[in-house]
């Protein structure tokens, strides 16, 4: 059986996207690991064993063009209003909760944030299917 260890994205700078994934999540680099033209770092946190890769290319300059495959990244928290007042504190620009119920009965609670580089990450409140 597989298990899910990571994700990955490409970030323009390091710096700005280690700043944003630790205030809005807790996330910390776990690894860094460095070669010519790049660089990896892993970050994660006590809440779970996966982990977001941060692919540098040194010679980039450029914005990476998202496109339009992307969907998003999402976490899970015990108290979405409580993270969402505290990322919203913490200069970061979270947009409105909203409930999600597709036939009448709410199956979600969530936030989207939008890190450094564009990619977008759900926030949910941990529950049924989203623990």
């Amino acid at each position: 059986m597989a298990k899910a260890i990571h994700s990955m994205i490409r970030v323009l700078n390091e710096a700005r996207s280690v700043a944003f994934y630790d205030m809005a999540f807790g996330l910390k680099i776990a690894d860094r690991l460095e070669y010519p033209t790049f660089t990896l770092i892993y970050l994660s946190n006590d809440e779970t064993g996966f982990e977001l890769e941060l692919t540098v290319n040194k010679d980039r300059t450029e914005p990476y063009d998202l496109g339009d495959g992307y969907g998003h990244l999402a976490v899970s928290v015990a108290d979405l209003e409580a993270e969402h007042a505290r990322i919203k504190a913490a200069g970061l620009a979270p947009r409105d909760i909203v409930a999600f119920a597709p036939a009448g009965e709410v199956i979600a609670q969530f936030f989207f944030i939008a890190d450094p580089d564009g990619y977008q990450i759900e926030v949910l409140q941990r529950g049924g299917r989203y623990l």
